[in-house]
């Protein structure tokens, strides 16, 4: 079974391994099923999706009809001002057909003029704030991408007590020195703040390429060798505390449950540089270009 771990503050014992739903964005319901299936089998204890993941919300929706105490179900919202995001909450509540969310966030939130508005008056966060009061979410985190998002999320928390954040972690986003003191400080602050820390990206290879054929079911392009994979899980799994959202090319659900089941005592970061250089491995991510997805 994979391991647990408190998910910050929440009281929660969320799977290090959390599902990142957006594998369901495109799927038919009964693949969905057998996916899902797969969790139970492995101790999936935790459910991550977004109001933007395609149907993946709908997927989720007969699944938790029957199962929803087995899960921490976290959601997401792009939305930027109060009325929008409210009623962006009420739709993934109607679609996902609970009557709660255990967390919402913030939704990919870099973009400085975003992050005003978002954390400003009459702003997204106004809106969370509210449906918390009112039941409707328990916690709330923020999300992002780039390579700007761990000093971004400082100060989201120098301005709110979010109770998780979520951004990218690999080896070769980790090898750029200045992310890697971003992260490392936004780890600290997270751990002083007992603030839940998400991952996402651990089996990135690079982006796709001009001439690459390979079937696409995540907008990067994946590690695909189980050894390679199971280098880049333990990699992330070895930060105390930190959770890794699986990947949303679901063909790779099994080889990453695999290996968080079979964690040695640390990555072997030697084997992971030659992976770099064999595989041709990048970061999503660099300053000042690659900034988006």
């Amino acid at each position: 079974m994979i391991s647990r771990a408190p998910f910050g503050a929440t009281g929660h014992e969320s799977s290090r391994i959390l599902f990142g739903a957006a594998a369901l964005g495109s799927m038919r319901q009964d693949k969905a099923d057998q996916v899902l299936g797969t969790l139970l089998e492995a101790g999936i204890n935790h459910l991550d999706v977004a109001a933007s993941y395609g149907e993946a919300e709908l997927r989720l929706a007969p699944w938790l009809r029957q199962y929803r105490e087995k899960f921490f179900l976290a959601t997401k919202t792009g939305e930027r001002r109060s009325e929008g995001a409210l009623a962006e909450i009420h739709r993934s509540l109607a679609r996902l057909e609970v009557d709660q969310i255990d967390l919402i966030q913030l939704h990919n939130l870099v973009d400085e003029k975003e992050w005003e508005i978002a954390l400003g008056p009459g702003g997204a966060l106004e809106a969370l704030v509210q449906a918390r009061e009112e039941g409707l979410v328990r916690f709330i985190g923020v999300t992002g991408h780039g390579t700007r998002v761990a000093a971004m999320h400082r100060r989201s928390l120098e301005r709110f007590p979010f109770d998780s954040v979520l951004l990218p972690c690999n080896y070769t986003m980790l090898s750029q020195p200045d992310y890697r003191a971003d992260f490392d400080a936004l780890l600290e602050i997270c751990r002083e703040r007992n603030v839940a820390v998400q991952t996402i990206k651990a089996i990135a290879r690079r982006r796709w390429e001009q001439g690459d054929t390979q079937p696409r079911f995540s907008w990067y392009e994946p590690l695909q060798e189980a050894d390679a994979i199971s280098r880049a899980v333990a990699f992330v799994l070895a930060l105390p505390g930190v959770f890794l959202n699986s990947s949303s090319d679901a063909r790779l659900l099994p080889a990453i449950l695999e290996a968080a089941n079979r964690l040695e005592d640390g990555p072997d970061e030697s084997a992971i540089a030659a992976d770099v250089e064999r595989l041709g491995m990048q970061p999503l991510f660099v300053p000042g270009g690659l900034e988006t997805i």
